[in-house]
């Protein structure tokens, strides 16, 4: 089975909702994580805020951090090898790393509406 490690920059929480605004893309990849350790899929984030000796014990990251600075991260690496740097793997690459369905990787929508009297 593969394994997946996302090392995040610096941030105060890994779903996007803490700070003045959301961002869609840390929500979509905090979902994205929980489905497939759900599933019993080998994915873990890192934060580097939180988390800092664990950039620092990895040798890749540490080397491409030294090279190229913040501005690489997040970045991904599948089976200790570097596959993504700068912007977080897409529901697409996370399906086929893992060998599910794409549409196993959305947060499903409630369809009821609740109405309020």
């Amino acid at each position: 089975m593969n394994k997946v490690e996302v090392f995040d920059p610096a941030l105060c929480c890994p779903t996007g909702v803490c700070g003045p605004s959301v961002d869609p893309e840390l929500t979509r990849m905090a979902s994205a994580v929980f489905l497939l350790e759900k599933k019993g899929c080998n994915i873990i984030r890192y934060n580097l805020a939180s988390e800092p000796a664990k950039f620092a014990e990895n040798e890749v990251v540490n080397k491409v951090l030294h090279e190229e600075g913040p501005d690489a991260l997040p970045m991904t690496l599948l089976n200790g090898e570097v596959v993504k740097q700068g912007t977080y793997p897409t529901n697409e690459q996370l399906s086929e790393w893992f060998g599910v369905a794409e549409e196993e990787l959305k947060e499903k929508k409630a369809n009821k509406s609740i109405t309020l009297l």
